[in-house]
């Protein structure tokens, strides 16, 4: 029983990431199902038995994308001193860009997607990580940590324009 319980945890696992790669790839909206059955390499029925609807598998895609960004962040809040801190998240969000960059292109689109849940999902998601720089920058003793939070924020959705449009000089810094 485990042994088909943890094929069963990869299957989804590789749905989500299917769906991660071709919602970034094509939208959201014209993506389908069976385009992300056919990434995932499995049939496209298989698809509902672990999500009922295509929002659905949106909702746990964007939620895997944010779970990385804040347990990557988490890692340098509980590792940084005071005066690396700033630049260790920076360089974390870097290598997340680099490694899982449809995820952050998902982000990205799902901010233009406009039913209700969705809006929640990536409102949830910015608020979280704004929340944890915040508190992380006002503990480490940064001078106006609002500020340096807002401007922190401002330059990851530089990088993610960056990235999506391929132009690294607006990441020189």
């Amino acid at each position: 029983m485990a042994k088909d319980t943890a094929a069963s945890v990869n299957r989804r696992n590789d749905i989500i990431s299917a769906a991660i790669d071709v919602f970034a790839e094509i939208g959201y909206y014209r993506a389908t199902t069976a385009q992300v059955a056919e990434r995932a390499q499995i049939s496209q029925p298989y698809i509902f038995r672990f999500f009922k609807t295509k929002e659905a598998l949106l909702l746990t895609a964007i939620e895997v994308s944010w779970t990385r960004v804040i347990d990557s962040f988490r890692i340098v809040v509980e590792t940084a001193t005071p005066d690396q801190l700033e630049n260790d998240l920076i360089e974390a969000y870097d290598k997340i860009l680099e490694s899982h960059k449809s995820e952050i292109l998902l982000q990205m689109q799902a901010q233009t997607i406009r039913e209700e849940v969705i809006r929640q999902a990536m409102q949830k998601g910015i608020s979280d990580v704004r929340s944890m720089v915040l508190e992380a920058f006002t503990v480490a003793g940064i001078a106006e940590p609002l500020k340096r939070t807002m401007i922190f924020l401002a330059i990851g959705m530089l990088c993610n324009v960056s990235n999506a449009l391929d132009m690294p000089e607006l990441k020189e810094r």
